[in-house]
Parts: C-alpha cells; structure tokens; sequence
C-alpha cells in the first residue's frame, strides 16, 4: 500500500526519515553501490585486442582502448569499417568475428549484442557433427568483447617492428660465459 508522506510521517513516531523503508533506501552500504554504479558508468570505455589478418595469411596484433576503441562500438560482423583505426591510412577493415572476456564466440546470426544459447549444427561454436545447444553472442561489437577479429580489405598491413637489439644483448652474455 502506497502512503504519501503525511501519512508515513504519522506511521512512523519519529518521521519520514526514520521510517524503515527509507532507512533501508538511504543505508550506507546502499549509498556506496550507487556511487560505485555511478562511477563505473563514467569511466569505463571500451578495449579490444584487435587481431587483423591480410589476404596473404600474415597477421597483427593490436590493442585498442579508450577513444581509439569508439568507432568500433555499435558495428556488426561484416561491417566494413576505415582502416584509419589502426593506422593504415586509405584502408578498409572487415569485421570477421570475435569473442568476449569468457571466451564465448561471436555468431553473424545472432541480433544484438547479448549472449544467447543457440541450436547449432556446425560452424562457429560448435565442431562436431551433432546438433548441440551453445552458448554465443549476438554480431554487435560491444564493451564486453575482448578480441575481435577482422581481414584488411584494401592497404597493406604495417610491418612487425624487429627487435635488432634483443638478439645483441642476449648474445653478449654467452660471449662471457666462455
């Protein structure tokens, strides 16, 4: 039963504030969750690591957060996107997949971004011949994501930095074991 507050001034002897319901709303431990919530909210933006492949079979690697990671936000497996993001200047990406922080794969016919338990035959999530019940997530990128997986339509993939001065330093210290 819904009271106005006149009315929950004169159920509880002490007033509004120390009826129970308000007491329990306005708790510590209630304050904190919220400021927490509230918190969380505001500064968590997305991080993915970005795993490009070329139509030669070379890949990359590369870790995306913050506002690098934005434009990614909101699209879909297939989507064609500007390889810019990356660094490849005149480029296009498209997205061919994915997975989040669990390992749960991203599926091309499932909406949304939501984890579903999904009938499947064969294809991404399922290997086997038979006719198992799966659990994957919808074609959105979204923050939850961890990798997603895309092939360099148009540009050339940037090179891997060689690391000429690790093979020097660790040849040095067999030199002196001799």
């Amino acid at each position: 039963m819904y009271r106005l507050p006149e009315q929950r001034a004169q159920a509880c002897p002490g007033g509004y504030w120390t009826c129970p319901i308000v007491v329990h709303f306005f708790s510590l431990r209630n304050i904190q969750r919220l400021i927490k919530q509230i918190i969380d909210l505001k500064f968590t933006l997305a991080q993915f690591k970005l795993v490009i492949s070329d139509k030669k079979g070379s890949t990359i690697a590369q870790e995306l957060k913050d506002r690098a990671a934005q434009p990614l936000l909101g699209s879909k497996i297939g989507n064609v996107i500007d390889a810019s993001v990356i660094g490849v200047a005149g480029g296009k990406l498209k997205i061919t997949g994915g997975s989040d922080k669990s390992g749960t794969p991203m599926r091309a016919d499932v909406h949304g971004g939501v984890k579903k338990y999904v009938l499947l035959s064969t294809g991404v999530g399922n290997k086997s011949e038979a006719r198992l019940r799966k659990l994957v997530r919808g074609s959105m990128v979204t923050e939850e994501i961890y990798q997603l997986n895309c092939m360099l339509i148009e540009g050339e993939l940037p090179e891997k930095q060689a690391q000429v001065a690790a093979p020097e330093a660790a040849a040095e210290p067999a030199k002196k074991k001799k």
